[in-house]
C-alpha cells in the first residue's frame, strides 16, 4: 500500500509543470518583425488593397501614367500627391483621365494619411 501511494504522489507531483512565463524582447527576433520602409510599405498597398497597379506600371503608360511620369510630373511642379489622392487636388499628371481616377477616389480617401503617404513614397521612389 506504502508503494502504491508513493507512486501516486510521484506522478502527481510529475504531472504538475510550471507554467513558462513568455517574456517580450524589446528587439525583433525575426526580419518579419523589422518595421518595412514607406517605399516597402507603400509598394505593399499599391499592389494590395489600393490595387493601383491595375491602372499604373512603373514605366509604361497602361490606363493611367507610369509611375515615373507621376513622379516626374509632382516633383517639377512641388503639387502635393496626398492630397490629390484624398479627392481634393486638382489632375495635373493626365486630366483627360481624371473621371476614370475618380472612381478610385473611394479606395483612397479610405486610406490613412501614412498609407498615403507610403503610396507617395512608392511612386517617388521610381524618379529617374
Amino acid at each position: 500500500m506504502r508503494k502504491t501511494l508513493f507512486l501516486f504522489a510521484v506522478l502527481a507531483l510529475a504531472s504538475c509543470k510550471k507554467e513558462e512565463v513568455k517574456k517580450e524582447s524589446l528587439y525583433p527576433t525575426t526580419t518579419e518583425e523589422v518595421a518595412q520602409t514607406p517605399e516597402e510599405f507603400g509598394e505593399e498597398i499599391f499592389k494590395g488593397k489600393g490595387n493601383c497597379v491595375a491602372c499604373h506600371q512603373v514605366d509604361k503608360k497602361v490606363i493611367g501614367p507610369s509611375l515615373q511620369d507621376i513622379a516626374k510630373i509632382y516633383k517639377d511642379k512641388n503639387a502635393d500627391m496626398v492630397v490629390f489622392l484624398k479627392g481634393e487636388g486638382e489632375p495635373i499628371v493626365d486630366p483627360s483621365q481624371y473621371e476614370v481616377m475618380k472612381t478610385n477616389f473611394a479606395v483612397t480617401k479610405a486610406m490613412s494619411d501614412d498609407e498615403l503617404k507610403a503610396l507617395e513614397a512608392y511612386v517617388y521612389s521610381h524618379l529617374k
